[in-house]
C-alpha cells in the first residue's frame, strides 16, 4: 500500500464524512482555508484601535497615495498640489464625512486630526503584517484620527455603539490600503485590504468575539479554545491553547471585572487552569486511558506565523491573555491508535480548531458537538526510530601491539626472510622454526600495518567514527525519561563527562520562547575534522558539526540549528570508542 493510499485510510472518517454533513447541514459546518494577502506590504497602512470611548486610527500613507488623501494635509502642502481652493475646514469636512468616515450605528462619527507628520515606513511580517524591529527608509505621511463616540446628553458617558461601518471612499481609484482592526487590544481580523462598508459587530463583554459580517474577514485564530494532539515515539502530547476569561465561566479565577492579569495573579491563575483541563478531555492510547502529566503552562502570544512565550514579567490585558497548557504521556514506543474525546461546551464554545501531528506532518481538522473526537491512527510506512550507529571496534590488545612494533617487526622480517633465503642456497632444506617465527613476523607487520591503515592513518574511517559518536550522543535525547537518556549516553560517553554533556546537550536544546520546549534532533552534519593525534590508545581530532532539532507546539513548528566547534579526544572504553573528553572552542545558533 503505498503513502497516498495509507493518508486516504487513516483519514476518510474524518475528511469525508464531515464533508457530506456539510452538504447537508451548510449553516451548521464550515471550512475555511487560510487566506493570505498582501495587503501589509499595501501604499497605505491603517489601524484602528477601538476603545470605551471611541476609535483611534492610525494611518500611514504611502507618498505615491498623497493625493488621495489631500484633504487632511496643512494648507502649505495642500496648496502645492495644485488642487482647488478649499479652506482646513471645508477640506477636513470632506475627509472625514465622505473620504474616511466611520459610522456607528447608522451615524457618522465626527472625526479630528491628532497628529500629522513625516515617517519612514515600518517594515512588517510578510504573513502576520505584524510589526518588525528593522526599518524601511522609504518616507511615509504618518498621521492619527481621533473618532470619539456620541455621549449620552444625560449622563455625559460614552455611547458604545453595537456595530461600526467604515472603509476608505477616497476618489482616486488605484488606492491600495491595507487593515486590521483591534477591539479593546484584540485583533478582529487578520490583515486585509480595505474597501467600502465593512460592517463590524461590536461585542462590548467580551472583544473577543467581536466580528466582521463579512465572513472573509474572520481573523485565523477567532476560537477561544484550539487543541493539538502529537504523536512520537516515546510521548504522546495533548496541547490546549485557551483563554483564561473563557474558563472563568466554568471557575472562579477571580477575572470578574477586572481589565488585566496582574503580575501576582498569573501563577495562581495557571495552577487553577491546569488543574481544571486536567479533568477534560480523556486521551486513550492503544485501547487504554491513560493519566497525563502537566508538562508545562505558559502565557503566549500566537500569531499567523508564530508562538511564543510571553514576558511573565508584565500585566497581560484579560481580553487578550492566551493559555498553552501541554499534558504528555510516556509510551514504550509508537503506539497504534491515540484518541482524545473532547467534552467542554457551552453557549461561547461550540466550534474547537484542532490538529493531529506525526512525523508525516499535521493534519487540521474542526471538532464540535456531535463529531468530538480527534483521533490518530499509526499508518506510518517507515516510521523513524531512535537507532544507534555501530561504530568500528577499537583494536584488540593483539592489534595494538602490532601497530606499535609494526615497524620494528617489518625491518625483522624482512632480515630474517634474507638470512633464509641464505640458509637455503647453503643447506638446501628449510628450518621449520626459522619459517614459523618469519611467518609470526609477516603476519605481526600485516596486522600492524592493517590497523593502521584503517584506523589511524584513513582519515576517512575515523571521521565515520567521530560522526558516528555524535550522532550516538544526540540520538540519547529521543528518549524522555532522564534514566533512559543516561542510559543511551553510557554507550558513547566515559567518566565524569557524562553529566556535562547531559546537562550541556539538554540546555542547547531548549527553545527558550517555547517555554523550555527541548526540540528534538534531525539531524548531525560532521562538517569538518582535523586529525590531531591518532594511536592505538586515542584519538584526538578537532570537529566542527551542525546540529538541526525540530519542535512542534501550537500548531507551529519551530526549528533550532546550532553550530559547534569543538577538540574531541575518544579512548578505546569496554571494546569501543568513548568520548573522554570534549573542550567546546565555539558555538553559535544559526
Amino acid at each position: 500500500m503505498g503513502y497516498l493510499e495509507a493518508m486516504i485510510l487513516r483519514y476518510f472518517p474524518i475528511i469525508f464524512l464531515p464533508f457530506l454533513l456539510s452538504l447537508l447541514f451548510s449553516s451548521v459546518l464550515r471550512a475555511d482555508a487560510v487566506i493570505r494577502t498582501n495587503a501589509m506590504n499595501a501604499t497605505t497602512i491603517v489601524e484602528y484601535h477601538i476603545e470605551d470611548k471611541g476609535i483611534l486610527v492610525e494611518l500611514e500613507i504611502g507618498i505615491k497615495n498623497m493625493e488621495a488623501f489631500r484633504y487632511v494635509f496643512p494648507d502649505n502642502i495642500y496648496n502645492q498640489m495644485g488642487f482647488e481652493s478649499l479652506t482646513q475646514a471645508e477640506r477636513r469636512s470632506l475627509f472625514f464625512n465622505k473620504d474616511f468616515p466611520i459610522v456607528a450605528d447608522g451615524k457618522k462619527l465626527k472625526g479630528s486630526l491628532v497628529k500629522l507628520g513625516s515617517a519612514s515606513r515600518i517594515q512588517r511580517d510578510k504573513i502576520t503584517g505584524e510589526p518588525l524591529d528593522i526599518q524601511q527608509p522609504e518616507p511615509v505621511i504618518r498621521a492619527q484620527l481621533l473618532y470619539p463616540f456620541f455621549t449620552d446628553s444625560s449622563t455625559g458617558e460614552s455611547i458604545k455603539p453595537k456595530a461600526l461601518v467604515f472603509g476608505e471612499t477616497t476618489s482616486s481609484d488605484d488606492v491600495d490600503i491595507g487593515f486590521v482592526a483591534y477591539h479593546r487590544g484584540v485583533a478582529v481580523n487578520d490583515f486585509r485590504y480595505l474597501a467600502k462598508d465593512y460592517t463590524l459587530e461590536l461585542d462590548w463583554q467580551d472583544p473577543w468575539y467581536s466580528k466582521f459580517t463579512q465572513r472573509f474577514l474572520r481573523r485565523q485564530y477567532f476560537a477561544p479554545i484550539s487543541a493539538f494532539i502529537y504523536v512520537d515515539t516515546f510521548e504522546v502530547r495533548k496541547e490546549i491553547v485557551v483563554r483564561p476569561k473563557d474558563i472563568q465561566r466554568w471557575i472562579d479565577l477571580g477575572l470578574n471585572d477586572v481589565d488585566v492579569i496582574s503580575v501576582e495573579k498569573q501563577g495562581e491563575i495557571k495552577l487553577k487552569v491546569a488543574e481544571f483541563l486536567a479533568k477534560y478531555h480523556p486521551v486513550t492510547i492503544d485501547g487504554k486511558k491513560v493519566k497525563g502529566q502537566l508538562q508545562r503552562i505558559n502565557f503566549l502570544d500566537r500569531t499567523l506565523s508564530s508562538s511564543r512565550v510571553v514576558d511573565s514579567s508584565k500585566p497581560l490585558r484579560i481580553d487578550s491573555a492566551i493559555l498553552g497548557v501541554i499534558f504528555s504521556y510516556p509510551t514504550t514506543g509508537l503506539p497504534e491508535k491515540v484518541v482524545m474525546d473532547w467534552d467542554l461546551w457551552d453557549e461561547r464554545i461550540k466550534i474547537i480548531p484542532a490538529a493531529i501531528v506525526d512525523e508525516a506532518g499535521s493534519f487540521p481538522i474542526y471538532i464540535q458537538k456531535g463529531w468530538t473526537q480527534l483521533t490518530w491512527l499509526n499508518l506510518l510506512q517507515n516510521p523513524s526510530q531512535p537507532t544507534l550507529t555501530q561504530l568500528s571496534a577499537p583494536p584488540t590488545l593483539v592489534k595494538a601491539y602490532a601497530y606499535k612494533w609494526r615497524w620494528l617487526m617489518l625491518g625483522a622480517a624482512i632480515i630474517l626472510a634474507i638470512w633464509l633465503v641464505v640458509y637455503y642456497k647453503r643447506q638446501r632444506k628449510w628450518s621449520l622454526s626459522i619459517l614459523s617465527t618469519t611467518s609470526m613476523l609477516v603476519l605481526g607487520v600485516v596486522v600492524g600495518f592493517h590497523v593502521a591503515n584503517s584506523t589511524y592513518t584513513n582519515s576517512t574511517q575515523i571521521h565515520n567514527i567521530v560522526s558516528g559518536l555524535l550522532h550516538n550522543v544526540y540520538r540519547a535525547f529521543d528518549y524522555r525519561d532522564e534514566k533512559d537518556i543516561y542510559d543511551v549516553l553510557d554507550k558513547s560517553v566515559n567518566g565524569e563527562l557524562l553529566t556535562e554533556i547531559y546537562l550541556e546537550t539538554q540546555k542547547s536544546l531548549k527553545i527558550a520562547n517555547q517555554g523550555g520546549a527541548r526540540a528534538k534532533v534531525k539531524n548531525i552534519d560532521l562538517k569538518s575534522l582535523q586529525i590531531n593525534a591518532a594511536s592505538h590508545d586515542t584519538l584526538q581530532v578537532k570537529a566542527s558539526w551542525i546540529v538541526t532539532g525540530m519542535v512542534g507546539h501550537w500548531g507551529h513548528t519551530h526549528q533550532r540549528v546550532n553550530q559547534y566547534q569543538a577538540d574531541l579526544t575518544l579512548s578505546p572504553t569496554d571494546g569501543s570508542w568513548k568520548l573522554t573528553q570534549m573542550n567546546v572552542l565555539e558555538e553559535n545558533r544559526l
